[in-house]
C-alpha cells in the first residue's frame, strides 16, 4: 500500500500528475558574455547567458566551446561557465554560429 501514488486528498481534491518538461530560458535574443570574479578566489571566470537552447544542446556547445578555448567549463543554471577571461575568443566563435552577442560585465 505504502508504493500508491496519491491521487485523492480531502484538503485539495483530486491530485493530477504534471509531465515535467526541460524548461529552455526566455531571452531577448542577444547572447551576453559576462566576467566574473567574485567568490572564485581571484579566478576569472567567462559566463555565456542568453542562449535559447536545450539544455543537452547547452552541453554540445559548451564541449566545443572548451576545445576552441582550450581550457575548462560546464554548464550551470541554463548558462555555460567557460575558465578564464576568453570573452573574445567566445565573442568571435557565437558569432560564427549566427548568435548576437555583447560583451557584459567587467
Amino acid at each position: 500500500m505504502s508504493s500508491d501514488k496519491l491521487v485523492y486528498s480531502t484538503d485539495l481534491g483530486r491530485i493530477k500528475q504534471v509531465a515535467q518538461t526541460p524548461k529552455v530560458a526566455l531571452s531577448d535574443g542577444i547572447v551576453r558574455i559576462h566576467k566574473v570574479t567574485k567568490g572564485r578566489k581571484g579566478a576569472g571566470v567567462s559566463i555565456i547567458r542568453g542562449l535559447s537552447l536545450e539544455p543537452q544542446a547547452l552541453k554540445v556547445l559548451c564541449t566545443e566551446l572548451k576545445k576552441k578555448c582550450g581550457c575548462g567549463g560546464s554548464v550551470k543554471n541554463m548558462s555555460i561557465e567557460i575558465q578564464g577571461d576568453v570573452r573574445d575568443k567566445l565573442k568571435v566563435e557565437l558569432e560564427k554560429r549566427g548568435h548576437k552577442v555583447k560583451l557584459a560585465g567587467g
